[in-house]
């Protein structure tokens, strides 16, 4: 009698054939350029943590806004880090939603730096278009947008 069981072979706990592909892990976002993506993130967001921390825990009440904006970006920047290095699709769109985030929080708070100075008395991570940070916060999102179009 011809065997009618259409169960696949794996499913009826029968080995894998040696030659065959192994199941897709999540797609790897940390490689070539991605590495010193990853690399810069992580450094930025080192430098947007503790300065955010510092800053909210001894000198809060003297400008409340910028600080606060300053812990926005460190979250930004933890989470874009998380997400880069997780890797898989789900990780990298909410990556480029990060940082397309990201780009427009550095586009809205540089431009209102430059506008109204008198409403930040002390400058954020994003102040003058990350001048502070060497440009690097409006660069990042910029180039990560474009390396994460790329790994799709």
């Amino acid at each position: 009698m011809p065997d009618t069981d259409h169960t696949p072979a794996a499913a009826k706990g029968a080995e894998a054939a040696p030659d065959a592909p192994a199941a897709p892990g999540p797609r790897r976002l940390v490689s070539g350029p991605g590495l010193l993506l990853v690399w810069l993130y992580g450094v930025i967001t080192v430098g947007a943590v503790s300065r955010s921390v510092y800053q909210i825990s001894t000198e809060f009440d003297r400008a409340p806004l910028p600080y606060t904006l300053t812990g926005a970006a460190a979250l930004v920047y933890c989470f874009i880090t998380y997400s880069l290095v997780r890797g898989g699709e789900r990780a990298r769109r909410a990556a480029l939603l990060c940082c397309a985030a990201e780009l427009a929080g550095v586009l809205v708070v540089g431009t209102w730096t430059l506008l109204r100075p008198e409403a930040f008395p002390d400058a954020t991570v994003w102040s003058q278009f990350g001048m502070g940070y060497l440009f690097i916060p409006v660069i990042l999102p910029v180039t990560g947008m474009l390396w994460l179009r790329v790994r799709r």
